[in-house]
């Protein structure tokens, strides 16, 4: 649960940086109530199946976009994705505003895709980045529920040299710029720590928004 003093923004990294807090918990339960109409339908909360036969320990659920690994198209399971609210990408400008500490920050970011992942006590997700958008636009993440651990690495591999940020409840991190493909990973949900106000009774929401520059192509080429 979010203590009674809120911590001060951090650049954790050139282009990454961390504001604990920055979602009312209004807000909060206003995402948490549309998030479990996204996971209900037009196609549900799941775990992704790897390629090499793994299944992750998230589940998840997009808008807008659909991701399967390693790419984004328009239907899973040939139902269409919900679409991508107008207010969501206003949030993401907002996000950045408030992340960069600039007017200008947000003007011509058009985030359209939203990947919700749902984390439960024993949920992790490995060191990985964030390339199939033909886009360097920044990741706009969005935390709700119990904190974690969200290890932010370099952008040549897997290993060190990282650093760890606890992302708590309303939290927001944005990473671009230098940090836009650092790998990133969440390697220890704490249960417990989420403030049952939020609507959500455990676990670990995230929403992160990305720029595809996709435009209305129907799918991203394999590559």
């Amino acid at each position: 649960m979010s203590g009674l003093f809120s911590l001060p923004r951090a650049e954790v990294a050139p282009g990454a940086v961390h504001v604990p807090g920055w979602l009312s918990l209004e807000e909060q339960r206003e995402l948490v109530v549309v998030c479990r109409e996204w996971a209900r339908s037009p196609v549900p909360l799941r775990r992704t199946r790897l390629p090499g036969g793994g299944v992750m320990s998230v589940r998840s659920v997009c808008v807008g976009w659909h991701w399967e690994p390693y790419r984004y198209v328009r239907t899973a399971d040939g139902v269409p994705v919900a679409e991508f609210p107008r207010w969501l990408g206003e949030l993401g400008r907002r996000a950045l505003v408030a992340a960069y500490q600039e007017d200008s920050a947000g003007a011509g970011y058009e985030p359209d895709m939203a990947l919700v992942n749902f984390y439960d006590a024993q949920a992790r997700m490995g060191m990985h980045q964030d390339r199939e958008e033909r886009s360097s636009a920044p990741v706009v993440s969005l935390s709700i529920g119990d904190s974690c651990v969200f290890r932010l690495g370099n952008t040549e591999g897997r290993g060190r040299p990282y650093t760890d940020v606890e992302l708590g409840s309303g939290d927001l991190f944005v990473f671009g710029g230098e940090s836009r493909f650092a790998f990133h990973g969440v390697p220890k949900v704490r249960p417990g720590t989420g403030d049952p106000a939020t609507g959500l009774a455990g676990g670990r929401l995230n929403i992160t928004l990305r720029e595809t520059g996709l435009g209305r192509e129907p799918a991203n080429p394999p590559g």
